[in-house]
């Protein structure tokens, strides 16, 4: 008897750039307050914010949507060194990602950025994965000018928020669903949105493995194998609201 069953197509992991314009971005009850300090600026009540979130919470996003309209620099606490403070000071508006990843980063010299921010007036954006409290960092003037920095916190989704970035995932791949994938990731998925990406990910993954469209059958047989609503991982990138 010939195998009918459709041939198995090779899945190239192909990157997925992320849109971080400002439409893109979704608001809910989990990240409005953070959004509307954002779209607060240049009225902050400091030169420096703080965004914290979990991973695939939106934070890149909201600090891509602030970047552009402040003409700001991008970069990674870890990769701050003492040489650099007075040249990245220069542009007049700075992103600091992940200063929870900063790990050996020089701690004196993020304090003596954030200082000779306040100087010449230059806004700051930080972002970190947890709050300031539990980084652990060292340096007692920089923890101690963290923490009386405004802060905003972007929590774990509700509902309809979590709802609304599953459609957008998969319409971010162009990908076509029925209603029953979007209730089944819904209901089963934990209120994270890392976790949310990385799931229709594998579902676009291995959906296009089979040469077969994405339902609810195989949206829950991905679910079981990838271990139910596990939390997304430290290293998912933090993009599923617009991201």
């Amino acid at each position: 008897m010939r195998d009918t069953a459709p041939p198995r197509q090779l899945a190239f992991d192909l990157p997925l750039d992320p849109r971080y314009g400002r439409e893109d971005f979704l608001v809910g009850p989990a990240n409005e307050g953070a959004y509307a300090l954002i779209e607060a600026w240049p009225d902050w009540p400091d030169t420096v914010l703080v965004l914290t979130g979990p991973a695939g919470s939106g934070k890149s996003h909201l600090a891509s949507i602030w970047a552009t309209r402040a003409h700001a620099w991008t970069v990674p606490a870890a990769g701050i060194g003492a040489a650099d403070v007075g040249h990245l000071v220069s542009n007049g508006a700075l992103v600091i990602e992940d200063i929870d990843r900063a790990g050996r980063a020089d701690e004196a010299a993020l304090f003596h950025l954030l200082n000779l921010a306040r100087e010449r007036r230059a806004p700051v954006l930080l972002t970190s994965g947890q709050p300031i409290e539990a980084i652990g960092l060292v340096t007692a003037d920089l923890r101690s000018r963290l923490r009386l920095a405004p802060s905003a916190a972007i929590v774990a989704p509700d509902d309809a928020l979590l709802r609304a970035v599953i459609v957008k995932l998969f319409v971010d791949r162009q990908l076509v669903v029925d209603l029953g994938v979007i209730d089944a990731l819904a209901l089963r998925l934990d209120r994270s949105l890392g976790r949310a990406r990385a799931v229709v990910a594998e579902l676009d993954r291995d959906a296009l493995g089979r040469g077969r469209r994405i339902t609810r059958p195989l949206a829950l047989a991905v679910l079981e194998r990838m271990g139910g609503g596990e939390e997304a991982s430290e290293d998912s990138p933090d993009d599923p609201v617009g991201d």
